[in-house]
């Protein structure tokens, strides 16, 4: 099952890496507190959208970026889980994406799949 804590979780700590900053930063600017923050980015708690507001106002990031790179994750989280199933991409989604190898998704180790991603929705990191 695919958590949406998790992946919104896993954007809002790679945006604060991104920016070199730390949990204790972030934190303060966001007036929430470190240890809630760290179990956010964890996917361990449920952010509310006051509070996600406000770390995305400590980050200077708006809030539709962010929601639209979970969206982006959830996508291929879906279309990953639909391939290792052997379920067939929808139509619709077929023809707007470019083919992508993954080898895990959020985390989990999976079969070689070859799935149909969106190119920049993508993040190519070196193994």
């Amino acid at each position: 099952m695919i958590l949406l804590r998790r992946l919104l979780g896993d954007v809002l700590r790679r945006q604060r890496q991104r920016q070199g900053r730390t949990l204790r930063e972030v934190s303060s600017s966001a007036r929430v507190s470190l240890g809630y923050l760290s179990e956010v980015e964890r996917g361990q708690k449920e952010a509310s959208s006051e509070l996600l507001s406000a770390i995305c106002d400590a980050l200077d990031v708006r809030m539709s970026e962010l929601m639209r790179e979970v969206s982006d994750e959830l996508s291929l989280a879906e279309l990953a889980a639909s391939a290792a199933a052997s379920e067939p991409v929808p139509a619709p989604v077929r023809s707007m994406l470019n083919s992508v190898s993954v080898k895990s998704v959020a985390g989990v180790p999976t079969e070689r799949v070859t799935i149909k991603a969106p190119a920049e929705a993508v993040d190519v990191v070196a193994a």
